[in-house]
C-alpha cells in the first residue's frame, strides 16, 4: 500500500519558503531526505533521529518523518493520529502540504482496521479537494475494506469519469463490481485494465478471481502464478498464494 506520498523534492521547496536562506533550507532539505530514507531501513532508529531533531527546531518535515518512521514500525494506531494533527496543524499554518499529509492519515488509519476514522480523514481530505484522483482511489479502498462496496463503486466510476485511462482505478472498479455481482462488467473493467497496464497485479489477482468463478481454474493459476512472479511479497501476493493453495486442495 502506498502511503508515503510526500515528495523529498516537495518538502525540499517547503523548507526554502520559510526559512531565511538558501543555506539553510538546503541543509534541512537533506535532513528530511536522509531521515526519510531512514524510515525504509531502519525505522526505529529514524525515529529516534526524528525526535531529536524536531527537539532541535525541525518543526514539521521532523514530526512528519517521526510519523513515517511509526508507520515503517507498523505502529499504524500510532502513526494516524500523529498524521491526523501534522495535517491540522499545517492547515493553520497556510501549508501547501496538508492533502498528501491527510491521505497518509487516512491510509495509516486503514492499515490500523479503523476504516471510519480512515473514511472521515479521507471524506475530509476530499472536502478540501473535491476532484482529487488520488484522494478517490484511496476512499474507495477503505470503503472496499469497510465492506461498502456501492459506495466504493461510486468513488472509482467518478475517477473514470475525470480520467479513462487509470488502470488501478479499472482493476478496484472491477473488484467491487463482482462483490456487487455484476462478474461480467467486473471482468470487462480488468481486461481494459490489464490491456493498459499488462503486469498491473491488482488486476491479475482480480482476473485470476473471476476466472475462478467460472471455472476457468487453469487461467486463474497462470495469473495468480503471474501475481507471485510479479509481486510476491505484497498483499496481492500473499492473496495469490492463498487462492492457489485454496485450489489445490479441491483437486
Amino acid at each position: 500500500m502506498k502511503v508515503i506520498l510526500v515528495t523529498v523534492l516537495g518538502w525540499a521547496f517547503f523548507f526554502v519558503t520559510l526559512l531565511p536562506t538558501l543555506s539553510h533550507a538546503t541543509n534541512a532539505a537533506e535532513e528530511y531526505e536522509a531521515c526519510i530514507k531512514l524510515t525504509k531501513r531502519e525505522p526505529e532508529l529514524a525515529f529516534e533521529s526524528a525526535l531529536s531533531w524536531r527537539d532541535t527546531g525541525g518543526g514539521f518535515p521532523a514530526r512528519h518523518c517521526a510519523a513515517l518512521a511509526l508507520v515503517g514500525m507498523k505502529k499504524y494506531h500510532l502513526a494516524a493520529p500523529r498524521l491526523e494533527k501534522l495535517a491540522d496543524e499545517m492547515a493553520k499554518s497556510g501549508s501547501a502540504f496538508v492533502i498528501p499529509v491527510l491521505s497518509q492519515a487516512a491510509n495509516a488509519w486503514l492499515l490500523a482496521e479503523d476504516y471510519p476514522r480512515a473514511n472521515a480523514v479521507a471524506s475530509a481530505a476530499l472536502e478540501l479537494e473535491p476532484g482529487n484522483i488520488e484522494l478517490l482511489i484511496d476512499r474507495s479502498r477503505i470503503l472496499a475494506k469497510a465492506e461498502n462496496y456501492q459506495e466504493a463503486y461510486e468513488d472509482l466510476d467518478l475517477v473514470l469519469r475525470l480520467d479513462p485511462t487509470r488502470p488501478d482505478a479499472l482493476a478496484f472498479r472491477g473488484a467491487a463490481l463482482r462483490q456487487l455481482g455484476d462478474n461480467q462488467r467486473a471482468m470487462e473493467d480488468v481486461e481494459l485494465a490489464l490491456s493498459l497496464q499488462p503486469d498491473l497485479v491488482e488486476a491479475l489477482l482480480e482476473r485470476g478471481i473471476l476466472h475462478r468463478l467460472t471455472g476457468n481454474n487453469d487461467q486463474a493459476r497462470q495469473d495468480w502464478l503471474k501475481v507471485l512472479d510479479l509481486s510476491p511479497h505484497t498483499p496481492e501476493g500473499e492473496s495469490a498464494r492463498r487462492n492457489l493453495e485454496k485450489l489445490d486442495v479441491r483437486k
